[in-house]
């Protein structure tokens, strides 16, 4: 695999209208000059997309699911150095950015699988008077936004449904991390993707590129992974042309632990939901809401597990948490812990800022109320609040309040108070004593201002799909 930095378009890596510079956040260093799109890649990319799906769409699904294998397998077999491009540009650790290669091949897997097998429908109208026969075509040429956090698998979770559904597309990645995209539009070239059905850009005028992109009539679908608040902007461009959205935004995620939860392995959980990627993802664990009875013990043994991480850069033998993406990125963190230690709350361990070089903040637990700010903010670092609840009603009344409905947390060694709880909460994904759930083979999806629609799984497709019913004459 040969790093490249241009832009793809029609089967070719070409200039654009100048560079950007993508920076490695633990040192400051810049790694790679990319290159930018202007107003003519944007449109050449468009014009790609569109001559290519005419036969792509046509393409029999078979062949579509074997170039999905391929790139599945290209992936793993160079998983070390697509780590090492993550944990580059990304700040985050070695075994993370590995972590994630793994899971962000499973979508090519999973699709490649799901390609053959759409499902339809035939039947008999209950008047009897006509067949009733459903059938499902690709949307078309679809804008694929991803972010920084997880450049590789927000990708592929996009563009493996999209390949097996029959569409082409545009690819934008976050401007903090594109050499993980270029990396993997640069696996799907190898793996047989026709000219046009993939096309890489990295607009040099994001907000109005994005904008002319989206009110192209050629362009029919969105998928977009992001925070909430960029999300509102981009679905009120995609009105004006009544396109699909595909929305994967902020979350707020509780995790809850009820007084008769195994304690030890609510830590262990509470480290992998926290933890994970440093805690840069729309999945980590925000919230700690933890029955007051055991609250005190949960507390003590987290911030003594929390506090035993090794912050390194993160391709330094032994890191466990990394830089995060940028200083700015970094200072928004700091910002919130200070602003919440102002309101009252009681740094248990971390809070300071260090000295020196990179984008480094440490492992964070704070004590806090339930009005304390931020519980009301997405912290998109390592930094664990934690407040107390006496019932299960107050527990799922905490949880619920929130804007966002991404994924919940529980713990409790009581299957049927769990599921009862997984009810209750607005979300729409629940794991059970467990610190991660996510899995190409399960829908991913929020509820209220986390998202519309579902990715991964059966649903995945869908979201690239029309459904077409045909009424037949017997």
């Amino acid at each position: 695999m040969q790093l490249k930095t241009d832009l793809y378009i029609d089967g070719a890596w070409v200039k654009g209208d100048g560079t950007l510079p993508v920076t490695d956040p633990a040192t400051g260093s810049v790694i790679a000059e990319v290159a930018t799109a202007g107003e003519k890649e944007c449109d050449a990319a468009i014009a790609a997309a569109d001559r290519a799906f005419k036969t792509w769409s046509k393409t029999a699904p078979r062949v579509r699911a074997e170039i999905l294998r391929k790139a599945f397998e290209l992936m793993i077999a160079e998983s070390d150095n697509l780590a090492k491009i993550i944990s580059m540009e990304n700040g985050k650790v070695f075994t993370d950015a590995k972590g994630e290669i793994a899971y962000a091949a499973e979508f090519f897997r999973w699709f490649s699988e799901e390609a053959v097998r759409t499902p339809g429908d035939f039947r008999t109208a209950p008047a009897g008077d006509k067949r009733i026969l459903v059938t499902h075509q690709p949307i078309g040429v679809s804008l694929l936004i991803t972010p920084w956090n997880f450049p590789a698998a927000m990708a592929t979770r996009k563009i493996g449904p999209a390949l097996a559904a029959g569409c082409t597309m545009i690819l934008k990645p976050a401007s903090e991390t594109p050499l993980t995209a270029i990396a993997i539009i640069d696996i799907l070239e190898r793996a047989g993707v026709p000219k046009g059905v993939v096309n890489y850009i990295l607009p040099s005028k994001t907000g109005a590129m994005i904008s002319k992109i989206l009110h192209d009539p050629r362009v029919r679908n969105l998928s977009f992974t992001g925070s909430t608040e960029v999300g509102r902007v981009l679905i009120k461009e995609a009105a004006d042309n009544v396109l699909r959205t595909s929305m994967e935004l902020g979350g707020n995620a509780p995790f809850v632990v009820f007084d008769d939860a195994n304690i030890d392995d609510a830590v262990a959980g509470a480290m992998i939901a926290k933890m994970r990627n440093g805690g840069a993802a729309c999945t980590a664990a925000n919230r700690f809401i933890v029955a007051k009875s055991v609250a005190q013990e949960f507390t003590t043994k987290f911030a003594k597990a929390m506090g035993a991480l090794k912050v390194a850069p993160g391709l330094d033998e032994g890191a466990q948490l990394g830089a995060s993406v940028s200083i700015k990125e970094r200072n928004k963190i700091a910002d919130l812990v200070d602003e919440s230690v102002k309101a009252g709350g009681k740094l248990e361990l971390g809070g300071k800022t260090p000295d020196g070089v990179g984008a480094f903040y440490p492992a964070t637990v704070i004590s806090v109320d339930a009005k304390n700010p931020i519980l009301n903010n997405e912290v998109f670092g390592p930094v664990a609040p934690v407040v107390t609840f006496d019932t299960d009603e107050e527990g799922i009344a905490l949880a619920n309040a929130t804007e966002y409905g991404l994924i919940s947390y529980i713990y409790s060694s009581d299957l049927k108070r769990a599921i009862r709880t997984a009810e209750a909460i607005e979300s729409g994904m629940v794991a059970i004593n467990r610190g991660v759930i996510s899995d190409p083979a399960a829908p991913f999806g929020g509820v209220k201002q986390s998202g519309l629609g579902r990715e991964g799984g059966f649903d995945g497709i869908h979201e690239f799909l029309e459904t077409k019913y045909i009424g037949v004459e017997i």
